[in-house]
């Protein structure tokens, strides 16, 4: 492939969720989450979280409950086989802004938004790619880069070709916690989101890392001294040649 084929390569930031000893920035995680609901949600869904993963990461039970219940979900068919609607409850997955992919499609001129659930796991680069393509759109596009009609130039994304247009402008959202909305800023919050919607369990698994290598330390320092202790016997053993009483040891030709 070709430098414009292939896209260009992201920056590499210094993400501090990246770090053994490191978490999610739950305040980043909260102000991403309102990025992804105030600019993103219209066109992009996030299938496999459900309101109740956002309880204890960055909302309360109340605030994930009264969320989820702004939505309204299809009931199970009833006698008659008919489907009512119902307020959403925690163990209900965020709502997809189309009904399905033709839809979706048919409101984006043929292009289709893709899931953002994995969407860090799903690109080389990962969080440095996502932050680099939502801050990577020129004013025009450069001398001599030829754009299809109903494209953006966008220099990170594969062809240089992408269908959506820049989305992030400075104050576009307002932050709860009184952060300045810059673009840079937002596109950060939504990609330490997206990079915690790709892998919600990564607190725990680093906790459990922590917790492992401690305890296979110790075990590894015990296993050292029952071998030292077991192999003393051995490893301090001397060989010795006691003759019988009465015989002559000399050498004899």
């Amino acid at each position: 492939m070709t430098p414009a084929e292939e896209g260009l390569h992201a920056t590499q930031y210094p993400w501090e969720h990246e770090r053994w000893s490191k978490t999610f920035d739950h305040a980043a995680l909260r102000r991403g989450f309102t990025v992804y609901q105030e600019v993103c949600a219209s066109c992009h869904s996030i299938s496999r979280i459900p309101y109740r993963k956002l309880v204890g990461t960055f909302m309360t039970v109340d605030e994930a409950k009264a969320l989820a219940e702004q939505q309204e979900y299809d009931t199970e068919p009833n006698d008659e086989g008919e489907i009512e609607k119902r307020p959403g409850k925690l163990s209900d997955y965020l709502p997809k802004p189309y009904k399905n992919d033709e839809a979706s499609r048919a409101a984006n001129n043929g292009a289709l938004p893709p899931d953002l659930s994995l969407i860090v796991k799903a690109r080389h680069g990962g969080c440095n790619y996502i932050f680099s393509l939502l801050t990577g759109y020129p004013e025009d596009p450069p001398a001599g880069a030829t754009v299809q009609s109903g494209l953006n130039f966008n220099p990170y994304f594969p062809g240089t070709g992408i269908a959506m247009a820049k989305q992030l402008y400075d104050g576009l959202v307002e932050y709860e916690d009184g952060t300045p909305a810059t673009a840079s800023q937002m596109a950060k919050d939504v990609t330490e989101f997206l990079n915690w919607t790709a892998e919600p369990e990564m607190d725990e698994r680093k906790k459990m890392g922590w917790k492992t290598l401690i305890i296979a330390t110790g075990l590894f320092a015990l296993s050292v001294w029952v071998k030292r202790y077991k192999w003393s016997s051995l490893k301090t053993r001397k060989i010795k040649y006691s003759p019988p009483a009465g015989t002559d040891t000399r050498f004899r030709p």
